[in-house]
């Protein structure tokens, strides 16, 4: 952490996703309740899962080609790094993580100070909908950062400007029983050349393993991703974010969910763990949290 800027919490998860429908029928089929759609205004689309501990997942899908590719053209920053994404990888994966700030334009300060800038901030402003219908706006300020090489995979600190005023208790009760995020895993081929970024992101002290004040952020080698998760690490990349690590009440009650829905999944140790597939892109592994 720096002297200054205090470390960074994880806020939110980018996946992105072919089309929503297919990413709200595969979360709830792993027990997720998920947020009714919202639009943002330069031509995405997401349909969130929110947790108890106020971090939350963002499946993110082009809802409207024309509108994205003129933000492109534009200097949206976000919107860019989705397209990077899916030219690369595919319209199915895990492009980016959000962290909490109360300063973005400080972030953004630091982030072109230390070679590390993606480009603009972006300031922007969306209908926001609970479970029961009612809606406000939220309002955001983003500021980008991504290391040397890292094509597959970005960060960004994320003001929250305006909060909406409604009830999210609803959208946060799972039928997984799943409470939060405690741990977000990454690839690396060149682990050593991104833990900076990830250090000057996030604020904290640099390391294979970085510890947010709410999450843990860990660093792989493809090899020890595979050993780890007895799953591949997928092609080479110096930086592709691969894995979620949720908190849940029972893992029995995982299990049972998941063999109802017919959900493949592997068993290791405290650990439940589920293959990528389309509408949730990354590991995903559930862990009971006393």
């Amino acid at each position: 952490m720096t002297e200054t800027t205090p470390a960074h919490p994880l806020d939110h998860l980018v996946l992105p996703t072919a089309n929503l429908d297919t990413a709200r029928a595969r979360l709830t089929s792993l027990g997720f309740v998920v947020a009714p759609t919202g639009i943002h205004p330069f031509g995405t689309e997401n349909c969130c899962v929110f947790l108890e501990d106020g971090t939350y997942l963002e499946p993110l899908a082009v809802g409207d080609a024309q509108a994205a590719a003129k933000a492109i053209a534009a200097g949206n920053v976000f919107v860019a790094g989705d397209r990077a994404y899916r030219d690369r990888c595919g319209d199915e994966g895990f492009s980016a993580i959000g962290l909490s700030t109360g300063n973005a334009d400080a972030d953004h300060a630091r982030y072109f100070e230390a070679g590390l800038s993606a480009g603009s901030m972006l300031s922007f402003s969306r209908a926001f909908a609970d479970a029961a219908g009612k809606s406000d706006m939220a309002s955001f300020k983003l500021a980008f950062a991504s290391g040397t090489g890292a094509t597959d995979a970005f960060l960004f600190a994320c003001e929250r400007i305006n909060a909406p005023k409604v009830d999210r208790t609803a959208l946060q009760t799972h039928a997984n029983g799943a409470t939060g995020i405690i741990e977000v895993v990454a690839v690396s081929d060149k682990p050593s050349s991104q833990r900076r970024l990830f250090a000057i992101a996030a604020a904290t002290e640099e390391g294979a393993a970085l510890r947010l004040p709410n999450a843990g952020l860990t660093l792989l080698e493809p090899a020890a991703f595979e050993t780890r998760f007895g799953l591949p690490a997928d092609a080479p990349s110096e930086l592709r974010f691969a894995g979620i690590v949720f908190s849940v009440r029972r893992a029995d009650t995982v299990a049972r969910l998941l063999a109802a829905n017919c959900i493949e999944h592997d068993i290791d140790g405290n650990d439940i763990v589920v293959r990528p597939a389309p509408g949730q892109g990354a590991v995903f592994i559930f862990r009971e949290i006393p």
